[in-house]
C-alpha cells in the first residue's frame, strides 16, 4: 500500500491537459455548430425577404438587413456578409424562378487556444427561396 502512494496524482498530472484539451475542443465544436444553426437561419432569412421584394436593390438591402437581424437573435457576434442572388427577378411573370442568399461569418475560437483548432473559421450558408412566378416584379407603369 505504501507503495502506491501518490500514484493518484502522477496520474491525474498525466491525464488532466489531455482532459482539459478536450474539453476544450468539445467546446469549439459547440461553437461552430451553434455558428452554423444561426447562420441557417439567417440565409433563409435573408432569401424568403429578398424573395417578396420587387426589385433587385431592395432584395439586396433586405436580405441584408434580415441576415443581420437574425444573427442578433441568435446571438451570434460577427459582422456577416451577405450576397444574393437576384437574377430570379428579372425573370418573366409565369415562369418559376428563385432568390439565393449566401452568409458568411467568421466564428472566434481563439480564446480557447487548442494546438491545431485556428483562431478563427469562416462558415457560410446559403438557402434558396422561390419567388411567386404570378407576382409583379419591378417598376411598375
Amino acid at each position: 500500500m505504501t507503495r502506491e502512494r501518490g500514484s493518484i496524482a502522477l496520474e491525474m498530472a498525466i491525464i488532466a491537459p489531455a482532459l482539459i484539451t478536450l474539453l476544450l475542443m468539445v467546446i469549439g465544436l459547440g461553437r461552430v455548430a451553434l455558428a452554423h444553426s444561426a447562420l441557417d437561419a439567417a440565409a433563409r432569412d435573408a432569401a424568403r425577404q429578398a424573395s417578396i421584394a420587387r426589385d433587385p436593390a431592395a432584395a439586396r438591402s433586405a436580405a441584408v438587413t434580415s441576415a443581420r437581424a437574425a444573427l442578433a437573435r441568435e446571438g451570434l457576434a460577427c459582422t456577416p456578409s451577405v450576397t444574393v442572388d437576384t437574377t430570379g427577378l428579372s425573370a418573366p411573370l409565369g415562369r418559376p424562378a428563385a432568390v439565393v442568399a449566401r452568409v458568411s461569418c467568421e466564428v472566434e475560437l481563439a480564446d480557447l487556444a487548442v494546438p491545431g483548432i485556428p483562431g478563427t473559421k469562416t462558415i457560410t450558408s446559403s438557402f434558396t427561396s422561390p419567388i411567386d412566378p404570378y407576382r409583379a416584379r419591378g417598376e411598375q407603369p
